[in-house]
């Protein structure tokens, strides 16, 4: 059943214990009967979830209005045309992903076996969501599955009840109900998810919450993509923009009202920029809300009661300093974005990620200092940004790690569609997006094939066995160091040989195109010798 263009989004239910174990045995069956390995099919399911996505945009609008009061811009541009970009990215790969790929760097003496890596689905497999992004976090995962060629179950967030509902309904419209479906529901109904056998699970969400799935999956070996969080610097220096830091970074605490799991959560920032750093954030709040965040059509609210007094205990309880916004509603669960000049790593609004418009300022008086910092708060951070000069920008990224970073702008790394996106440690483990989407759900099986003529070959691997012939084995096969015992490069005659032979190339590839040039050259002189 498909909603009318103008009909109302239904109320949020709950699935029943029955028909989760119904969806789980159907799914598992379907995938048992290689229905959806078949490459046509998965082009036809992500063709008609396209449509489904940008028939039923009017209506993921209005839910993501109703649960975020997110802003139809804010929904098009990070959630529903990043979806539907996503399905059209991997139709277009579709063919090239799925192909058998051959083996780089196999022996001369196992070329004959033809190796070869087959991409095969993974299974069944479990997709849960988060309420941030409740669109582009839950389809994105969906469709590197169904391209895959798994059978997937989506359980999106609660905390999204109205986009929770859409989504089942595009879910009814648009796919194979035998091989995919939506689980609505919370707690509950997520242990009664967790309880069944699946071959992968992908989880976006909080760390405590990760940890539980992570351990449920270990119970069963269930392998698991977790897209966690964490509290993310960013380093504004003193060779900084800090009026372009200071908007860009800005913006990253605004959209979705703060709540994106990439966003700063303090700013460590050199002392004698401190100040104006402080001026250009109070300007560029006032630039991109002339009457207030408050009054603004393009700011979103705080998910639920419970997150809002989170956020605002960290601000009632914080010894800094508020230097930007500060205000709050709780009845328009509004938070005005805000900054806190800080002094110690065990402030409040430097304990915990904020996951909100809230964000410390920590000055700090050299580089070490700063690294320093960042790697006593959050070892593993999701994300990092930097504002720099060239030797400072790859000094911190060598020294800080994150599972993604960006230099001179706030989380452009994540804004791309079709590169990879994960976490690292604490903040996360695997990625999806773009290809690696297609990889999370599939397994790559290495294949041989020993052809019956090869025998008297492999003569050497069979009882009763003859020093001799591994002797002979070993002198076809084995390779020699170009190093001593010391670890230091040794350049003999070997070496010397394949250099002047290579033209200096580092691989054979190099060297033919080195050659066909010398050899265009030698030619193009000769031509002209003869005129």
């Amino acid at each position: 059943m498909s909603l009318a263009l103008d009909a109302k989004i239904p109320e949020f239910t709950h699935t029943s214990t029955d028909d989760i174990y119904r969806i789980t045995d159907n799914l598992r069956a379907t995938f048992r009967s290689n229905k959806t390995k078949d490459l046509k099919y998965r082009t036809l399911q992500l063709r008609k979830l396209y449509w489904a996505i940008k028939d039923y945009t009017p209506h993921l609008c209005d839910a993501l209005r109703k649960d975020l009061r997110k802003c139809k811009h804010e929904a098009l541009l990070s959630e529903i045309e990043w979806c539907a970009s996503e399905c059209l990215y991997m139709l277009k790969n579709l063919e090239k992903f799925a192909a058998d790929e051959k083996c780089e760097d196999v022996p001369l003496t196992f070329a004959m076996v033809k190796p070869r890596i087959r991409k095969e689905p993974l299974g069944m497999v479990l997709v849960i969501g988060a309420f941030n992004f409740p669109v582009q976090l839950t389809l994105c995962p969906i469709i590197g599955a169904i391209a895959a060629g798994c059978t997937a179950v989506l359980k999106p967030s609660e905390m999204a009840p109205a986009t929770a509902m859409v989504l089942t309904k595009i879910f009814e419209a648009a796919l194979d109900p035998k091989a995919y479906a939506v689980v609505n529901g919370a707690v509950q109904e997520t242990q009664t998810l967790l309880d069944a056998k699946w071959d992968k699970i992908l989880y976006t969400g909080s760390t405590t919450v990760g940890k539980i799935i992570a351990k449920k999956a270990a119970e069963t070996l269930t392998p698991v993509t977790l897209e966690l969080g964490g509290l993310n610097p960013a380093f504004i220096t003193k060779h900084a923009d800090v009026k372009l830091a200071a908007r860009r970074l800005m913006w990253s605490k605004c959209l979705n009202a703060g709540q994106v799991c990439i966003s700063q959560n303090y700013i460590l920032a050199d002392r004698a920029i401190v100040d104006e750093l402080v001026q250009s954030l109070n300007a560029t709040l006032k630039e991109f809300f002339p009457s207030g965040a408050k009054n603004s059509p393009d700011y979103s609210r705080i998910v639920n009661q419970r997150s809002f007094q989170r956020i605002k205990k960290m601000i009632d309880e914080t010894k800094g300093k508020i230097v930007m916004g500060g205000a709050v509603d709780e009845d328009q669960l509004f938070i005005e974005p805000t900054a806190v000049l800080v002094d110690s790593m065990l402030d409040s609004v430097m304990k915990e990620e904020s996951f909100g418009p809230l964000f410390a300022i920590m000055p700090y008086d050299s580089l070490d200092d700063a690294i320093n910092i960042a790697n006593q708060v959050y070892r593993t951070p999701l994300a990092l940004f930097t504002f720099g000069n060239d030797q400072e920008n790859k000094r911190i990224l060598n020294e800080v790690t994150s599972g993604g970073a960006t230099i001179n702008d706030a989380f452009f790394h994540a804004s791309i569609t079709t590169v990879p996106f994960g976490g690292v440690g604490e903040s996360g483990t695997g990625n999806y997006r773009g290809r690696a989407s297609f990889e999370a759900f599939t397994h790559r099986r290495t294949i041989a094939q020993t052809p019956s003529w090869l025998e008297k070959f492999i003569r050497v691997r069979y009882m009763p066995y003859s020093p001799k012939e591994l002797a002979l084995l070993n002198r076809m096969t084995a390779g020699k160091p170009d190093f001593d015992r010391n670890g230091v490069q040794v350049r003999g005659v070997g070496y010397w040989l394949r250099f002047v032979l290579g033209l200096g190339a580092k691989g054979a590839t190099g060297a033919l195109l080195r050659w066909v040039l010398a050899a265009v050259c030698a030619y193009a002189l000769t031509l002209r010798r003869s005129y």
